[in-house]
C-alpha cells in the first residue's frame, strides 16, 4: 500500500475548518478535477492526468479518528482511501489528509505509477488546502 500524507496550518477554529471540508462538493472543486459531481454519499470525479483521464467513484463514510474520509467504489486503483482530520492548535488548526492507494496494475499498466499518482494526489490535496487558506483569509 502507498500512502501521501499533507498538512496545512489555518488561522481558523477547528470547527469553523470541518464546517469547510464536510461542504464536500466545493471542497472536491478546490482539487481542480476536471469533472465533480456530488450526489448524496457517493462522489464522481474525472481528471485528466498526463495522457490518461481518471474516473473515479467514491462513498464517503464514517470513520471516528476522521472528520471526512472517502474511498473508491470503481476506479483505477485496487484500493482507495483519504481521510482528513482537523487538530486544533494555538493559533486555529491544522488539517491533514492522508491518501492510502494500491494501484490496479492491469489497468493502470505502464501509464502511471505510484510515483505519479502521489506527485498528482499531493497537487491536488495541496489545492484544497490553498482554497481553505483563501476562505480564512490566509
Amino acid at each position: 500500500m502507498n500512502s501521501l500524507t499533507v498538512s496545512v496550518a489555518l488561522d481558523a477554529a477547528p470547527d469553523a475548518v470541518r464546517e469547510k471540508i464536510r461542504d464536500v462538493e466545493p471542497f472536491m472543486r478546490a482539487a481542480e478535477f476536471d469533472g465533480v459531481v456530488v450526489d448524496g454519499d457517493r462522489i464522481e470525479l474525472t481528471n485528466g492526468v498526463g495522457i490518461a483521464t481518471i474516473e473515479l467513484t467514491l462513498e464517503l463514510f464514517d470513520e471516528p479518528d476522521a472528520d471526512l474520509a472517502y474511498r473508491q467504489r470503481d476506479g483505477i486503483f485496487d484500493e482507495m482511501v483519504t481521510r482528513y482530520t482537523v487538530e486544533p492548535t494555538e493559533d486555529g488548526s491544522v488539517v491533514t489528509a492522508e491518501t492510502e492507494f494500491q494501484i490496479d496494475v492491469a489497468l493502470v499498466g505502464k501509464l502511471m505509477d505510484a510515483t505519479i499518482i502521489k506527485r498528482q494526489r499531493r497537487k491536488e490535496l495541496n489545492a484544497q488546502f490553498d482554497w481553505l487558506e483563501t476562505e480564512f483569509g490566509g
